[in-house]
């Protein structure tokens, strides 16, 4: 995968098991263009298809000024209804595909995150952020609202006062306001966001990819479900580890005093 050139987007292992992606138009804060979408739509199902292929993804940006700005409105501009709509189809999807994505996914912001670049950012399993960057959706103010599972994914983040005062005002809070509400996990200088965003990601990487995966099914889907139907699912979950390869060596690595070698089987 890595070998394909994407228009809109860089793609690189950083580490044995990661695949980094970059969203690649710093020149117009890498907003969010049809090419882009057709693009992560691309990267994110391969991976779907073949999960084995990386333990885990980091979405990032290119330049410094931002992460994503969210929709091109240049793109936009005098755009029928039509094909509004049939664009908007294809941002939905994208948003699907990295939301559907079976590997852990950490959103890494080199910088502000804004409207339909937030959603991208939301549609990971979680946030990590430079100092001096800005977050919050900004669609109310051009006449829409947010489409991209904005307005599912901030009050399931945040809460939901806290999330329809930022929707409804269309306000931007900073790195530390956003972590402190629970949007970010961590917020980092912008000399440390690359090294210390990878020592978490080693955490990952040195688990057994299935453990991850399975963990990560049973949250995502358990929290759909009531408490009851949750805790069954999260059983059929576990049980498909106890035959695997993984559990096994995790058992004899504990005893002979190693690090295990786990191979996704």
């Amino acid at each position: 995968m890595t070998s394909h050139h994407y228009d809109t987007l860089l793609l690189d292992t950083p580490r044995e098991g990661l695949l980094r992606v970059q969203l690649n138009r710093p020149q117009v804060s890498n907003a969010i263009n049809s090419q882009m979408g057709r693009d992560l739509i691309a990267v994110f199902q391969a991976i779907e298809a073949a999960p084995e292929t990386y333990r885990c993804v980091m979405l990032t940006g290119a330049g410094e000024r931002a992460f994503c700005g969210g929709a091109d409105l240049k793109e936009r501009d005098g755009m029928s209804n039509e094909n509004f709509n049939t664009q908007h189809y294809l941002f939905e999807r994208m948003n699907r595909a990295i939301y559907d994505c079976p590997i852990p996914t950490i959103a890494c912001l080199n910088g502000s995150a804004v409207a339909g670049g937030l959603e991208l950012a939301l549609a990971c399993d979680f946030m990590v952020a430079v100092e001096g960057a800005k977050f919050g959706f900004t669609e109310v103010s051009r006449g829409i609202m947010p489409g991209g599972g904005g307005t599912q994914q901030l009050p399931r983040a945040i809460g939901m006062r806290r999330a329809k005062e930022l929707i409804f005002s269309g306000a931007l809070i900073d790195a530390a306001t956003a972590k402190e509400m629970g949007l970010l996990n961590h917020v980092y200088a912008p000399a440390q966001l690359l090294p210390q965003t990878l020592e978490l990601i080693e955490h990952i990487l040195a688990n057994a990819p299935l453990s991850v995966q399975q963990a990560k099914k049973s949250m995502v889907f358990g929290s759909q479900m009531d408490l009851r139907t949750g805790m069954f699912f999260e059983i059929e979950a576990y049980s498909r580890l106890v035959a695997t390869e993984d559990r096994n060596e995790g058992i004899r690595a504990f005893n002979e005093k190693r690090t295990p070698k786990f191979q996704g089987k």
